[in-house]
């Protein structure tokens, strides 16, 4: 079959050499790599663009340039941004190697402001995930490593703090080892749980800064727990996100959603494929997607490996283990 290719010109303005450096990256390496993702040809004299390749393709990459240019005038480009760009509108691997692109629709783009800066859903599903917690009460946010569920709630929660829509936040996480033992470490049960909560903490320092973190830890307006201590609680005008949430028994979920009071969101995510609950053990995010999945009021977000945000091979690597998986089942 002969493949159709087609060519298209286009002109970056306003004209800004800086900007064009920046894009293009030390050697054009931002400009091989986006080649190479989306097979087509670029050649450009100064802000002067040509590209070809299949039409789908050609379009794809004119949209990726000029949001890429865009995004120039106010950070500095590197390959994992224009990872990122090509994940908020849309393309995997899996549609690259097929060649079928569907762009993603980014006009209606949510963006979350902190003040250390702005933090936008890439792909749709993660605009979907935060158009639910802005909307929504209890959340849930399913889906493998890398998807971005954790880190968007940290940034919901932070924006929420910061315009006091809520006064505290609270991070939940069960103590469940994850094939290691809790017991050796040192101090109380929240103290050994703090290490799990490592990913929670370096969003929170990103978003808020260190120093201001360990204020506002310092003074309980942000608290980390773990579960066991929500129970007999009530927690109004907080934002409240409950981690690892696959590790949960059906007990503890139910414990842990009957906490919310008025003006509190809560979001809860987890990867229901890396349960570390004791065999035999049910899982209370399992169960409770059966239970409560067409309860009005409740989102669920489910997040697949096409969401994975971070290094193009890990996104492989999920896949891998789904197909292994699969084939033992």
């Amino acid at each position: 079959m002969t493949t159709h290719l087609t060519s298209h010109d286009l002109e970056l303005e306003p004209a800004d050499n800086l900007r064009l450096a920046n894009l293009c990256g030390q050697f054009d390496t931002h400009l091989r790599l986006i080649e190479r993702r989306l097979g087509v040809e670029l050649s450009n004299r100064g802000g002067s663009f040509r590209i070809t390749g299949e039409p789908n393709a050609v379009t794809l990459s004119e949209r990726l340039l000029q949001m890429l240019y865009t995004a120039a005038a106010d950070e500095t480009l590197s390959p994992p941004t224009v990872h990122l760009h090509l994940q908020q509108l849309g393309v995997n691997d899996d549609l690259i190697a097929e060649r079928t692109y569907e762009v993603a629709d980014v006009k209606s783009e949510i963006v979350i402001k902190t003040k250390r800066g702005l933090i936008r859903a890439r792909g749709p599903n993660q605009q979907e995930y935060l158009r639910a917690i802005q909307r929504y009460d209890i959340n849930f946010g399913i889906g493998p490593a890398g998807t971005g569920k954790t880190y968007l709630a940290v940034a919901c929660a932070v924006e929420a703090l910061e315009s006091e829509r809520v006064r505290r936040l609270l991070l939940v996480r069960p103590a469940v080892e994850a094939g290691e033992r809790l017991g050796f470490l040192p101090g109380d049960l929240a103290r050994k749980v703090d290490p799990y909560l490592r990913p929670l903490y370096d969003a929170l320092f990103e978003m808020l800064g260190f120093e201001k973190v360990n204020k506002l830890l310092e003074r309980n307006v942000i608290e980390v727990a773990p579960l066991a201590y929500m129970r007999g609680r009530t927690l109004n005008e907080a934002f409240i996100i409950l981690d690892e949430a696959q590790n949960t028994t059906p007990e503890q979920m139910k414990m842990f959603l009957t906490r919310i009071g008025f003006g509190s969101t809560v979001v809860v995510t987890g990867d229901v494929t890396q349960v570390d609950l004791p065999r035999g053990q049910p899982s209370g995010l399992r169960q409770v997607i059966n239970i409560l999945r067409d309860v009005d009021e409740i989102s669920f977000t489910f997040f697949n490996t096409r969401d994975v945000v971070r290094h193009p091979l890990v996104q492989r690597i999920v896949q891998a283990y789904e197909l292994h998986d699969q084939a033992r089942q």
